[in-house]
Parts: C-alpha cells; sequence; structure tokens
C-alpha cells in the first residue's frame, strides 16, 4: 500500500467533497472511511485513477452519513452529482481548502490545527505536541473548528496571514517531526506565491527553500543531529539558496517588511557564509531587533540572545537572557552554550543535561546529552 500517495491525494478528495456541496466535518469523515476502504481493496486491485476511485467513494460515503433532513433534502439534488467513472478532474483543491481552513470565523489557532489535521494529514497527537497542550485539549478545538466551518463553501476565502503561519508550521513538521511535509508545504507555498502578489508569500517561500537547502547536512549518517556551524556547508543545495535570496531580495525592494522576510534575511546571512566564523553575526543582530519589534516574540528574543553572544561575545549574549523568561523552551539550552564559550564549563554541563530533559524530540534530546557528556568529558 502506497501510504505517501494515499497521503497527497487525501486533501485534493476532501476538497472537491466541500465543492460539490459537502459539510466540512462530513466530508472529511468520508474521505477518512474513502481511505480505509482503499487500505483493504488496492493491494489486491489497484485502481488505474487513484484519485478518481477515491472521489467516488468518498462522495458516496458522503451521501451514506448525511442523515438530517435538511441533508435528505438537498441528497436528491447532489446524487445527480455523482462523479463520472473515468479519470478525476486535474484540478488540485489542496490550496482552496488551505483557504477555507483559515476562514474568517476562526481563531487564528483553530484554524492552524484544523488545517494541520484535514489537509497537513498530521494525527492530533502530533497537533497538540506541536501547541505543548493536551491531546484531549487539541481534539475538543479541532472538533469546535469543524463544527464552525461546516457548510461554509470556497468562495469565501480565508485570512493570508493565517494561511502563511499555517504553511510554516506544516514545514516546520515536515522538516524535523515525525511526517515528511516540507516538500509539500513548499510546493503549497509555490502555488500561494503564483496567485497572489503579497512580499509576506515571498518571504516565507524564500526562508522555506533557504531551510530546506540545508537539509542533507542536518543530521550525521548515524541520523544524529548536526548543528549549523558544524555542517558540511559542501552538502547544501545552492541552486535553493540562489532562488531563495532572489525571491528574498525581489520581496525586500518593495519596502513593505513582514516577519517572513525578516527571518529568510537572516537564514540568508547564514547561507552566504562560505564558513561558521565568517558569518555576519552584527547584521544578523541587526534583523533579530527588526524580527522582535515586528513580532514581539519571546522567543525571537531567546534566538537574538545567541547571536548577541557570537557579536559581542558571551557575556553580552547571557546579559540579553537574563531579561527572558527561563521557562522559556530551549532557554536551558541556550544558557548552556553561552556558559561553555565564557568557560563555565561546569554551570554548562548542568545546563546542557537539564535541557536534555526538556527537549522536544529524541534527536534533540541525544544531541544534547551528547553535549552534556562532551562537556563533562573535558572538566576532567
Amino acid at each position: 500500500m502506497d501510504e505517501a500517495l494515499l497521503r497527497s491525494l487525501t486533501p485534493n478528495v476532501l476538497g472537491i467533497l466541500v465543492r460539490r456541496g459537502a459539510d466540512f466535518a462530513t466530508a472529511e469523515d468520508a474521505v477518512q472511511e474513502a481511505l480505509i476502504e482503499a487500505v483493504r481493496v488496492w493491494p489486491g486491485d489497484r485502481p488505474k485513477d487513484p484519485k478518481g476511485w477515491l472521489v467516488t467513494v468518498a462522495w458516496r460515503k458522503f451521501l451514506d452519513v448525511a442523515r438530517s433532513d435538511a441533508a435528505r433534502r438537498r441528497r436528491e439534488g447532489l446524487v445527480d452529482d455523482e462523479p463520472e467513472p473515468g479519470p478525476a478532474p486535474a484540478v488540485d483543491d489542496t490550496l482552496q481548502l488551505y483557504f477555507l481552513c483559515a476562514h474568517p470565523s476562526l481563531t487564528p489557532s483553530s484554524a492552524v490545527a484544523l488545517t494541520l489535521r484535514a489537509v497537513g494529514g498530521l494525527t492530533t497527537r502530533q497537533i497538540a505536541q506541536a501547541y505543548l497542550v493536551p491531546e484531549a485539549t487539541m481534539a475538543q478545538r479541532i472538533s469546535r473548528a469543524k463544527r464552525t466551518v461546516s457548510g461554509v463553501r470556497f468562495d469565501q476565502a480565508g485570512d493570508v496571514a493565517t494561511v502563511l503561519r499555517v504553511l510554516y508550521l506544516v514545514f516546520n513538521e515536515g522538516y524535523s517531526g515525525d511526517v515528511d511535509l516540507a516538500a509539500e508545504a513548499i510546493r503549497l507555498t509555490r502555488r500561494l506565491a503564483a496567485a497572489i502578489d503579497h512580499p509576506e508569500v515571498a518571504g516565507l517561500l524564500a526562508l522555506m527553500l533557504l531551510h530546506h537547502a540545508r537539509r542533507a547536512a542536518r543530521t550525521s549518517p548515524d541520523g544524529d543531529l548536526v548543528p549549523l556551524a558544524e555542517q558540511d556547508r559542501g552538502r547544501w543545495d545552492t541552486r535553493l539558496i540562489a532562488e531563495g535570496v532572489e525571491i528574498l531580495q525581489a520581496a525586500l525592494a518593495r519596502d513593505s517588511l513582514g516577519e517572513f522576510q525578516a527571518q529568510a534575511a537572516i537564514a540568508a546571512l547564514h547561507a552566504d557564509a562560505p564558513a561558521a566564523e565568517e558569518t555576519d553575526w552584527v547584521q544578523i543582530v541587526e534583523w533579530y531587533d527588526e524580527l522582535a519589534r515586528l513580532t514581539g516574540s519571546p522567543v525571537v528574543r531567546l534566538n537574538r540572545a545567541v547571536a548577541v553572544g557570537e557579536a559581542d561575545g558571551p557575556r553580552a549574549g547571557l546579559a540579553a537572557l537574563a531579561e527572558l523568561d527561563a521557562s522559556l523552551p530551549r532557554h536551558a539550552a541556550v544558557a548552556a552554550y553561552l556558559h561553555e564559550r565564557d568557560g563555565d564549563l561546569a554551570t554548562a554541563a548542568r545546563l546542557y543535561a537539564e535541557a536534555a530533559e526538556k527537549a522536544a524530540n529524541l534527536a534533540e534530546r541525544a544531541h544534547l546529552t551528547r553535549q552534556a557528556a562532551r562537556i563533562n568529558a573535558l572538566k576532567k
């Protein structure tokens, strides 16, 4: 069974059902039923047109579960629209589905959660981990979002800023999580950039390309996380870097700075350095200042503290870090790095171990544990 094929077809099939008049919640249930049927049937009899097969089966499932009086009244008209056998239309409704999930009636957090579930294909548990909330809380949030958009048609577009946040979250999940959605996020962002003349859309695309260019160097052959400073820059994709920089420069020339353009500018400065020690940290601090002004995010200020430590020395970085809440994710890891740079190995080892206990994923935990062991070995 080709799980990747089913995952790639799911949002398009869901979009087709909604476009045909199915309410969102029932349509998603119908698509899930069709996927279960595909897992059962396809190994022995795979259809020539997988997408068309899923559309047909999901539509029939939708008609079966639409039991209310209102649905029954509509069903007489909908039955006539059942797709004919043969190839499904070559229309990709995935991007439109993103806009539906970013409907103005939803809060940004609900829109992101719903899109990750309905379009991105992430499990409720994965989304809950991204939000740092209990799985039951996230399940309720997604259910409420489904009810809110049920019956909404594609002619009511969502909010571009919310769609961008969704795409970036999907990209990050695909980049460092269990589900590889990075390429899909880039594909959708390219489509959005082609459809909408918006500098922040271009900024997000540039940011994705610049990060994706480093993907091959992010892990060792054993699967261990490799920090940016230690990556083999010869393995970076220079074609993607050049494309990302070109897109970013065109966006910045429009003089309408946004947070994704600022993040992309920081990524471009890292990509431009032939070696880690040649990184222009002074400029990076300036871009973090812009980004902090745009977002007010404490996470941005945490990353800024690292840049300050590189530009002005570890003591300056620790001073910047002291202004932030110690409960921030990765605060202990940043503090450990700066204390190591300052020569305080005992404190660095303790903080690396503390950061490992709080790590969000196994790769990061293993990396921080190795850092703590390395520092302890140096102390002997």
